[in-house]
């Protein structure tokens, strides 16, 4: 048996803890061959791969990144390149692919296994915006990330009576803003799943500083938008408008455009913190390398069970397999119960 593994879509604490996971048992136990395929859905369309060795994922478990690398390659975009992820696939001569990332990366997985790759999915997401499991690893890290900056910001808002915006990552979903803004102690948390009425927030920070309180946090996602006029959805702030191969704008800059609102409606002196790829670097939580390497072991567990078209994911506490299709069949937004929670801090 031949699997290989690949790693797609932005990169995120706990990668290389999956490669090792899955890399050790395969060989140690299973002894099969295991080839990583580099670069993500690139490496599958140009055919670079590397075979790996114990040697390869020896000392790596604790390192952010990838070593196999990975791109945000949409080989969908072109029956040609569907063709070449077949006929590559035949030509290296995999038997069984574990595929290691979000909802993009994991839709293509899904639409290859309809088409009869034998496809295992691993999930991977800071935004921990993937359904069917409870969370995806490397979000752990990115909150943690996240809420010491926040610590660190509120003694200089503190020193200098500021509002200090901090700008999370969360396209779709404001899970980091939510769980780091309540960890760190924010006084408003804005998400994409809510667009915010700026007249509000502004009231909030006023109430504040009407109890005393000389200065303000406010977390915001980067996807988080305010609608034009009553009723509307509004539309978040990018950074370019040009797509990626999955119609992904890049999105950033709400922090900015937040801050300078605020600063017009209330007159208070008020900086933004965009912490952008600071979340995605650096070594895993244990939590993330915990999770990882169960994930990992789940995946190639599945591969000798000969069980495909699914993903490991975390339920509760136990490692359990969901359909791909079900994973990847919409984001998982913040849970309103636990905004709730949120807002009873707010002002």
């Amino acid at each position: 048996m031949k699997v290989g593994i690949l790693t797609g879509g932005g990169d995120c604490p706990g990668l290389n803890a999956v490669i090792r996971a899955v890399t050790k048992k395969a060989l140690d136990v299973y002894g099969y061959e295991v080839v990583g395929i580099l670069e993500g859905w690139r490496g599958l369309l140009e055919k670079r791969t590397k075979k790996l060795t114990l040697k390869d994922v020896s000392g790596i478990l604790h390192r952010g990144g990838t070593i196999l690398k990975s791109s945000r390659t949409n080989p969908l975009q072109s029956p040609q390149h569907v063709r070449d992820c077949f006929q590559n696939l035949k030509e290296i001569g995999i038997d069984a692919l574990v595929v290691i990332g979000g909802e993009d990366t994991l839709g293509v997985a899904r639409e290859l296994y309809g088409r009869g790759v034998k496809v295992v999915g691993v999930p991977k997401t800071i935004d921990n915006d993937l359904n069917g499991t409870d969370f995806t690893f490397g979000f752990d890290t990115a909150v943690n990330i996240a809420t010491e900056a926040i610590d660190r910001l509120h003694t200089t808002a503190e020193s200098h009576n500021r509002v200090m915006i901090v700008e999370v990552m969360g396209r779709h979903a404001g899970w980091i803003a939510v769980q780091a803004g309540l960890a760190g102690g924010a006084d408003v948390i804005l998400i994409p799943e809510k667009p915010f009425d700026i007249d509000k927030v502004c009231n909030l920070i006023k109430k504040r500083h009407k109890r005393g309180k000389d200065f303000s946090i406010v977390v915001v996602a980067e996807g988080a938008k305010f609608p034009t006029s009553e009723g509307q959805d509004g539309t978040v702030v990018v950074q370019d408008v040009e797509k990626d191969a999955f119609g992904h704008v890049r999105l950033g800059g709400i922090g900015n455009v937040l801050g300078r609102e605020i600063h017009r409606k209330t007159g208070f002196d008020t900086r933004v913190t965009i912490l952008g790829y600071l979340q995605r670097g650096g070594s895993p939580t244990a939590f993330d390398r915990v999770l990882a390497t169960r994930f990992g072991i789940a995946a190639i567990d599945l591969v000798k069970e000969g069980t495909f078209g699914k993903m490991v994911a975390l339920r509760g506490n136990q490692i359990v397999a969901v359909d791909l299709s079900e994973a990847t069949k919409g984001i998982k937004e913040v849970d309103e119960k636990l905004y709730e929670i949120a807002e009873v801090f707010f002002g």
